[in-house]
């Protein structure tokens, strides 16, 4: 059994539009074919290939989108899903702030309503309030000073 060689992959080059064009231009001549010119100029004949089809529907001679809607169907498309993402943040952030207002009581809410009681609590208005988490904040206001910066 022989082994294959595999052939290195060339790698990535990328060409002006001027050089595109004069390779399209040459092939639509019709004194050399596309691979004849992918040969003559170390290209692969899938890229002239594509560079004639792109050039024919810029042109006009072919259906499909041409470069200048290429381009602007890529930048809706990055956009759309740039929108997107905000909206799904937007939707947890409403979510979020949504439930937390759910399970608040405030001093006037029990007031209006009748007295809060185990049975007819929310759960958060049952518990103690979270202990401070700086030693600043623990030790309260220094003697001398208002609690209120002024």
């Amino acid at each position: 059994m022989e082994s294959m060689a595999k052939k290195k992959p060339r790698p990535r080059r990328s060409f002006t539009p001027e050089f595109k064009a004069e390779m399209v231009e040459l092939c639509r001549r019709g004194d050399r074919c596309v691979g004849q010119v992918a040969e003559d100029f170390d290209l692969t004949e899938t890229a002239v290939r594509l560079w004639v089809g792109q050039a024919e529907v810029d042109a006009g001679e072919r259906d499909g989108l041409t470069s200048g809607e290429r381009q602007e169907l890529a930048m809706l498309r990055r956009e759309h899903r740039r929108l997107r993402e905000d909206v799904e943040i937007l939707k947890r952030a409403t979510a979020f702030f949504a439930q937390e207002t759910r399970c608040r009581c405030t001093r006037s809410s029990r007031r209006r309503s009748e007295a809060v009681t185990a049975s007819n609590a929310p759960v958060n208005c049952l518990r103690s309030p979270e202990p401070p988490s700086t030693p600043a904040a623990r030790a309260g206001p220094a003697r001398g000073r208002s609690a209120m910066p002024s």
